[in-house]
């Protein structure tokens, strides 16, 4: 069964729009890893500053997989360091990943 890994980022307010961007450049850059299920990235809408990075994956083995994988590191770079620039100042305050297994739910509707 799918496995669940939430990396929860606490954000400024002055900083959504940034941690967004950034990971709309970098749009399917896991797609193609093995196991990988799917990917959500969670704005808040409630007035709390904690963005939610929601990736499903086959199992343990396969995300353990990617987190030691070279798709990872050139993943998590930016456009401007992958052309030999430096780094942008992180947008982020703080961050935590959160580890679930699916205990229950429905399989929703498809289209």
């Amino acid at each position: 069964m799918s496995i669940i890994k939430i990396n929860a980022i606490t954000v400024p307010a002055d900083g959504g729009d940034e941690l967004a961007q950034r990971f709309a450049a970098r749009a399917g850059a896991v797609d193609n890893q093995d196991g990988f299920e799917g990917f959500e990235l969670l704005k808040p809408t409630d007035g709390r500053a904690t963005w939610l990075v929601l990736t499903r994956w086959r199992d343990e083995d396969a995300f353990k997989a990617w987190l030691n994988s070279p798709a990872f590191g050139h993943g998590h770079r930016s456009a401007t360091e992958r052309a030999g620039g430096e780094a942008p100042k992180p947008v982020g305050l703080h961050s935590e990943l959160w580890s679930y297994d699916i205990a229950g739910g429905s399989p929703g509707s498809a289209g």
